[in-house]
């Protein structure tokens, strides 16, 4: 019997089904729709002629596919941050929807829960790939406008042994910085010092030369402004100042108040070894805000093409 695999004429309409509702065969038409919009395209060599091969003993699984040019087989995984996984595409689609669909993120072990998956490691290890394909790099045109810039600290409470912990700099904390465009989109990533000398390299690498730059009184980002037409423009919150005019930087903060809540609400602790994929996570979330959940995850599910994460260098 041929295979006519179920269409669908727009990614939105895609986005739009009930994932939780998924079988195995419509989970696979999602992502080969999703990885090649205008035809299925060879992995190996580039090759339009396909020819889809159907599954008549154990010798041939669901989904596979030959290139009529190099001869190779292949399945919408090969080639993606999803090759060798022995988790079904129906788990997958659904995991990258409940990821793209939570604000604060979802936890491994509720995913786990949600998903029905055997172990709390094999959850974990999905996050992290979705956090992989999420990873937008390079950044899609610098960012413009107003561009606000500053820094936060991730990490737990310290312990209660009597002695008096500091707050902000000098904390043993992780420090994060976040730039975000006004109204645009959001680049955040660890550090290892915040100095003048990482601020300024972290905000030339992302920032257009036509921008203000605004941020707090923090004695490091002194002169960040240099070299960008619109200079830098800072609120005093030594002096308790948080806006002045248009001078603010609540955006930023907006962003790290979703990125805190997540870290105290849902994964609860994060090492810093696997922080930059979680500041990946939510930048993406943060720059596909203003479309539906279904539209996100398919923006995700773009972004699986070319990438890999094995198990041994995550935990290495």
């Amino acid at each position: 019997m041929k295979y006519i695999p179920p269409k669908f004429s727009k990614l939105s309409e895609m986005a739009s089904i009930d994932v939780g509702r998924l079988t195995e065969n419509e989970a696979r038409t999602i992502l080969e729709n999703i990885r090649w919009p205008n035809g299925i395209a060879c992995p190996h060599c580039g090759g339009l002629s396909i020819t889809r091969l159907l599954p008549k003993s154990d010798k041939v699984r669901d989904g596979v596919i030959q290139c009529n040019d190099c001869r190779q087989q292949f399945t919408v995984t090969v080639g993606t941050i999803m090759q060798g996984s022995h988790i079904t595409l129906r788990q997958w689609v659904q995991a990258f929807y409940s990821m793209c669909s939570h604000k604060k993120g979802v936890s491994a072990l509720q995913l786990q829960r949600n998903l029905g998956l055997h172990s709390y490691k094999s959850a974990w290890f999905l996050c992290h790939r979705i956090r992989k394909a999420m990873r937008q790099e390079p950044v899609a045109g610098m960012l413009k406008g107003i561009v606000e810039v500053d820094e936060t600290y991730v990490g737990g409470r310290p312990r209660k042994d009597g002695t008096l912990h500091k707050r902000g700099r000098g904390t043993k904390k992780t420090p994060v910085l976040a730039i975000v465009e006004r109204d645009g989109k959001a680049v955040s990533k660890p550090l290892d010092v915040v100095n003048s000398a990482n601020l300024k390299s972290a905000v030339n690498e992302v920032v257009s030369r036509q921008s203000t730059i605004m941020s707090d009184d923090l004695q490091c980002y002194h002169g960040i402004g240099q070299g960008f037409e619109g200079g830098h423009k800072l609120v005093n919150h030594t002096l308790g100042e948080y806006v002045n005019g248009d001078i603010s930087t609540n955006t930023v903060e907006s962003y790290f108040a979703l990125l805190k809540r997540g870290v105290t609400g849902t994964f609860h602790h994060i090492s810093k070894k696997h922080l930059p994929r979680y500041c990946d996570e939510f930048a993406f979330r943060w720059n596909q805000r203003e479309v539906t959940d279904g539209q996100r995850a398919v923006a995700a599910i773009q972004g699986i093409e070319g990438k890999k994460l094995t198990y041994s260098k995550i935990i290495n």
